[in-house]
Parts: structure tokens; sequence; C-alpha cells
């Protein structure tokens, strides 16, 4: 049996704790990061891989830019597709120059691990179990059964930044812990392949067979999505359905639409909503899907995480190096008034662009004209266009 201290002890290895981590070091605070699963299947998961203009600036401010300037992909507009037509938003142009770039979260993940490895911080991955004790005290716990040994590490802090399945904020369950949830009637199927993308931006699709979406993830491998129903089976979608499906709703008129190639990878997520209110119980703080999930349409949700862990780590650094606690406890309310932005946002954008089971020819054709009326008026795309590339850091 061994304990050990540490300032902040940090659940969970995806980007949120990982960059925590490397955020505390950075301002001399000690951390220990702890993560279930091993560090092959965080680093290949397949995940979010768009970043916002405000993430970017903040890589880069850390020293963790490099490879995103090299190997990211900077766009400055996107298309919106209906009726057979493309239509591009400049975003740059609509907010003054910002954009987003297409980098992997596997590749942040990367890039993190390499920097902690660096720096001499300390990540336990492979963990058989991970429980919090002593909630209530001022010296809440982790402890940490790996296949070699079981460690208590007594905390000043907890950050649950492990996931929506994690087990930081069901410890907190029983406590004045609010949820609010929303689950969405369809799923995203979606895809790697292996051809190079036909577009240099992202299209979004409505179809009367329903939502497509165009990205990528280097100059080689394109990502595509499809909505699916939530309880369909990987299975029952071969290759060839998946391709036909995707030719039909993503073709236009120009003769546009994406190369073919194999498929390396493809899966179906399912949709939801999620939050807790407030993200703070005693001395446990949760960032990231730990608090809040939003629906993917929006690109909201690894950036949302960025967004938190930055607060936190400031807020950490403010109580380190001066003793104050005021961003500590105004850490819950700044990070609920962004997350329930993005979630206004990005349930906007799923209406907008998903076709229900329940819906009638009366709800496609009042999203085609959401959609005829957004790429012709200056206004809406600029709300679109600033909500896209993401707000200043708060």
């Amino acid at each position: 049996m061994g304990d050990t201290r540490t300032a902040v002890g940090i659940v969970g290895a995806g980007p949120a704790g990982l960059l925590l981590g490397y955020l505390l070091h950075q301002a001399g605070i000690d951390s220990v990061t702890v993560e279930i699963r091993s560090e092959r299947h965080v680093i290949d998961r397949v995940r979010a891989g768009i970043l916002e203009q405000t993430s970017v600036d903040l890589l880069h401010n850390v020293g963790l830019g490099e490879r995103v300037s090299r190997e990211g992909m900077r766009h400055q507009g996107l298309h919106l597709a209906f009726g057979g037509v493309r239509h591009r938003l400049d975003l740059a142009t609509l907010t003054g120059g910002r954009g987003i770039t297409v980098y992997g979260q596997n590749e942040i993940v990367r890039d993190l691990i390499t920097a902690r490895r660096a720096a001499g911080g300390r990540v336990v991955f492979d963990a058989e179990s991970v429980t919090l004790s002593g909630l209530m005290s001022d010296r809440p716990r982790l402890d940490v059964r790996t296949a070699d040994r079981v460690e208590s590490i007594a905390c000043d802090y907890i950050a649950g930044c492990d996931g929506f399945h994690g087990v930081c904020r069901t410890s907190l369950s029983g406590s004045s812990i609010q949820t609010y949830d929303r689950a969405y009637p369809f799923a995203w199927l979606g895809i790697l392949a292996d051809a190079a993308p036909s577009s240099h931006e992202l299209v979004y699709s409505l179809h009367e067979r329903g939502f497509a979406l165009f990205s990528m993830r280097t100059g080689g491998i394109t990502r595509l999505y499809l909505q699916c129903a939530p309880d369909d089976s990987i299975e029952s979608w071969s290759d060839d359905r998946i391709w036909t499906e995707l030719r039909a709703r993503l073709k236009t008129d120009d003769g546009w639409e994406p190369n073919h190639g194999p498929i390396l990878q493809k899966g179906i997520t399912g949709m939801r909503s999620f939050m807790v209110e407030p993200m703070r119980s005693g001395r446990v703080f949760l960032a990231g899907d730990a608090a809040h999930i939003v629906p993917p349409t929006g690109a909201k949700g690894l950036n949302l995480a960025i967004a938190d862990v930055w607060r936190l780590a400031r807020a950490f650094d403010a109580f380190y190096r001066q003793g104050s606690s005021d961003a500590l406890d105004a850490y819950s309310e700044r990070g609920l008034r962004r997350a329930w932005r993005a979630q206004r946002f990005s349930y906007w954008m799923t209406s907008m662009l998903h076709r229900s089971d329940s819906s009638n020819p009366f709800d496609y054709r009042r999203q085609i004209a959401d959609l005829d009326y957004l790429v012709s008026s200056r206004a809406a795309m600029t709300s679109l266009a600033e909500n896209y590339v993401g707000w200043a850091l708060d």
C-alpha cells in the first residue's frame, strides 16, 4: 500500500485531464493524472477534430502549437448544402479573420502525453480501479489500484476529467448536483476513409434522406458522417451501403461528391445533450464531458473541455500563488454560462440539419427555408460564424 500526496488529483487522461496537468505544471503546481484505459487506447480512439480559433491560440500560447501549425488544416470557411447546391460561408471575413483548424483529438492527446513526459509529469495509465473518498473533508483522496500496487493519493483538490461514464460525476450523486438531459432521436454513423478530401472545407448537408457531413483528418484521409437511427447496428451498414448513402446525401448539382476509398474505421455514436449544475461539489471540480455533453453538430465538445481546464488552471494558480479562492468559487458559474451557450448553438444546428422520424413534409420545407434565409442574410451568417469559430476565453 502506497500513500502519496499531491495538490491536484486529476482523473482522466483525455485532452481535458492531460491539458490541465500540463497547465498546472507550467504554473508550478503538483498534480497526478490517473486513467483506467491504456495509453494506446487513449491515443487511438478517433473523436473530435475541429479546433476553434481560441483553442488553437491557447495551444500556441502555452507551447503546444508546433505540430498544430505544421499538420493542422486551417479552414476559413465552410459549406451548407441543400437542394443540390453548396453555399459557402466565409468564416474569416464574417469574424475579422478568425477560422477553425482540423486537427484530430488523438493528435492533441499524443502531443500532451509527449509534453507531460518531457516535463517529468506523472500520468498513470491502465489503472484497474479508481475511487474517490473523503469528499466531505479538506483532503479528498484518490484510491488507485494498478497491476502492481494500491496507492492512496491525498489531494487538496480533485479534477474530474474522466468523461460522461467516469467515476467523478457519479461519486457526487446524492449531493446538490442537478442534471439536465436530452436524447436525440437519431445517431451519427462515422467513418474514416482512405481517400483524399474532395473539398478543402467542411460540407454540412440537409437531404430528404437525412443529414450528412463531409470532413477530413489529413490530406489523405476523409472523415464522413451519416444520420442514422440510434438503434442501428454497424453490422447492418455494409461499405457499399454507406457509400451509396453518402453519395445520395452529399452530391450536388455541380457534380461534387466525396472521393471514394477503403473504409478504415466505422462506428455509430448516439447524440445527446447533458449538463451538470454546478460543475463543482466541495473540493471536486468537473471539466469536459464529465460536466457537459453537446451534440457534435456544432463542434463544441473538445473546445468546451479546453476552455474548462484553462479556467480551472488559472483558478488553481490564483489560489496557490495569491491565496485567493475567488476564481475557484466562480469556476462553475462561468463554465455553465459558456456551456449553455454551446448547448443552444449545437441544438440549433442539429435541429436545422437533421430529419426526425416524426417530421413531415412541412418540417422539411421549414428547414429548407431556415437554410435559405441563413445563406441569404449576412447577419444570420455572421451569427453562425461567430458561434462556430468560438468565443473568447472567460
